[in-house]
């Protein structure tokens, strides 16, 4: 067995500590022993220390536990990375309750069985060591990512939606963003984050679609180390990785009945377990979900659960499709246009007339994400100082009589995926089965397409 962490024993029995010593060496790269809590504070300061067991009385004839819960809030307040587990001779349940409850991880009684002790501060190392790899790859995180800023245009829709955000981004309430592929929705769930009081934290993404069922616990939850064969060392999932932050569920309609209650039980009790650990971990998270397909519908078909979606529910933003905000079209373009043309150190300034009316006219089947990548591939492509319409490779709005060797395989391809999403009224696992792909392959296929 691995040894892994620093572990301190902190007891006024030196039999105690010399027992602990050689039992607990054998599980711990150090132990660290104190007879007395009167250095406690400075070890911690001076020391690595994952976990302290904290005996709960230290004078003569005084049982009521005091003394551990006042050095249990000591711990806390100079060290809130470290976990503690509270050690004491009398068993009661009230003051276990007020252990957990006050901060301690776990809470043994002496005398000790040492299976029951080794795995309860095996834990609680894990426990330190995983959300302190979580808080340095937020760090990371934080200082890598660059926001792109949320365009709201000057469409009556997108200015009520803005009136919603403004109400609602500062309180904790769900958020569920419905509407078509491609409109923005992760960009305006990004946009409610970074206007609420947990902006200084990640907003951590989940694309509920593309997780494959045997992972889905392990992806959101996390899972510890021998949990299942390639568990090679202790993971936090995606809901430990949000915590203090938002967490943004995106194509949450895509996901399986039997997968919905647990994730219900995840947000209703604000707690996770890790795959392989008895062990619940408290985590506070903002939720934000999204999906392009009617979740009340599916209620009524029984596909998704009602309580999960009134839990998920409690503000609903739809975004509207490009087609029905067509005065943001141009400024939406304009916007790519400088954005790409400074990436790919091209001289192009804007539109020429002709394009300008192609792209007003065009119905945007990908919404804001065709065009996007239709303005980057006409910087790319383009020459001179405008694009014009040929840059923009704009396919036909109207059926035209296929000239030979004019359909592309990519032409052909998209439109069979999107007949079959129209004949299966959005049902991604019928669509798959229907043409013989995976679900995973099939999203891939949409976004590359801005279906």
């Amino acid at each position: 067995m691995t040894k892994e962490g620093t572990l301190l024993v902190v007891d006024d029995n030196r039999s105690i500590l010399a027992a602990l010593q050689l039992l607990l060496g054998n599980h711990f790269e150090r132990v660290l022993t104190l007879p007395s809590p009167n250095q406690l504070i400075s070890t911690l300061r001076r020391e690595p220390v994952d976990v302290v067991l904290l005996d709960m009385n230290f004078t003569a004839g005084i049982n009521t536990g005091n003394e551990g819960f006042y050095w249990l809030q000591e711990i806390l307040r100079n060290r809130p990375d470290v976990k503690v587990v509270l050690f004491t001779a009398y068993a009661d349940i009230d003051l276990a309750v007020r252990a957990m409850r006050d901060g301690a991880v776990d809470f043994v009684v002496k005398p000790w069985d040492n299976e029951r002790l080794v795995t309860a501060l095996r834990n609680a190392c894990s426990l330190a060591r995983s959300q302190r790899e979580v808080k340095r790859l937020k760090e990371i995180k934080r200082e890598l990512t660059q926001e792109e800023p949320m365009f709201w245009g000057t469409s009556p829709a997108m200015m009520r939606i803005r009136e919603i955000v403004e109400k609602v981004a500062a309180t904790d309430a769900n958020i569920l963003i419905t509407g078509e592929n491609g409109t923005g929705k992760e960009m305006l769930a990004r946009e409610i984050h970074n206007r609420s009081a947990r902006h200084r934290e990640l907003m951590v993404s989940v694309d509920m679609g593309a997780i494959p069922e045997t992972l889905f616990e392990s992806e959101l939850f996390g899972h510890v180390k021998g949990a299942f064969t390639d568990a090679r060392t202790d993971r936090a999932g995606k809901f430990e990785a949000a915590n203090g932050g938002t967490l943004f569920l995106d194509e949450i309609g895509n996901l399986p009945p039997h997968l919905q209650s647990k994730l219900l039980t995840a947000l209703q009790s604000g707690r996770i377990v890790r795959v392989g650990s008895n062990t619940p971990v408290k985590v506070d998270i903002r939720l934000i979900s999204a999906t392009n397909r009617d979740l009340y519908g599916m209620v009524t078909e029984g596909r998704f659960r009602e309580d999960l979606l009134y839990r998920i529910n409690t503000i609903h933003i739809d975004l509207p499709p490009l087609r029905q905000r067509r005065e943001d079209i141009l400024p939406l373009a304009e916007a790519f246009l400088r954005r790409y043309a400074a990436k790919y150190g091209k001289a192009i300034e804007g539109f020429d007339e002709q394009a300008r009316s192609a792209m007003e006219a065009y119905p945007w089947a990908g919404n804001i994400r065709e065009l996007q990548h239709t303005v980057e591939k006409a910087v790319i492509l383009g020459e001179g100082r405008a694009i014009t319409p040929e840059m923009l490779l704009l396919r036909p709005t109207q059926p035209q009589p296929a000239a030979a060797g004019v359909t592309t395989l990519d032409e052909m391809e998209r439109s069979m995926i999107a007949q079959a999403m129209s004949r299966c009224n959005g049902n991604m696992t019928e669509v798959a089965r229907q043409l013989g792909i995976t679900r995973q392959t099939l999203y891939n296929k949409i976004k590359r397409y801005g279906l």
